[in-house]
């Protein structure tokens, strides 16, 4: 593995922790299928949120830039092949980007939900 892969699994872990600390459920990391891959689903009690993460370690790019729009159909894309996969039926479901930054302090992040619709 990488040192880059290694990095953005390290902050898709972090994100996924921060998420659990908030209540929810990780029902899925890195769940991939050949057209794209999701990088953390969540659930907590009726929602069900698909998380895109972003690790920088300096600067700040438009979302445009961070999660372009080919980028958001392949998730879409991905979402659906989940939800019908484990038959979610009865959730709302979210689509939410996680900005997080490496800085000598460790890690920080910028949580932005709902952050683009299918």
């Amino acid at each position: 593995m990488n040192q880059r892969t290694q990095f953005g699994n390290e902050a898709e872990l972090f994100v996924a922790r921060e998420l659990e600390c908030q209540g929810f459920v990780i029902t899925a990391r890195n769940y991939k299928r050949f057209y794209g891959e999701i990088d953390v689903i969540a659930q907590k009690k009726d929602l069900l949120v698909f998380v895109e993460v972003k690790v920088r370690r300096s600067g700040l790019e438009h979302m445009a830039e961070l999660v372009p729009y080919a980028k958001q159909h392949k998730i879409g894309l991905v979402a659906r092949t989940y939800i019908t996969q484990f038959a979610v039926n009865d959730k709302f479901c979210r689509f939410d980007v996680a900005l997080v930054f490496a800085g000598d302090g460790g890690f920080q992040l910028q949580y932005i939900e709902n952050a683009f619709q299918i």
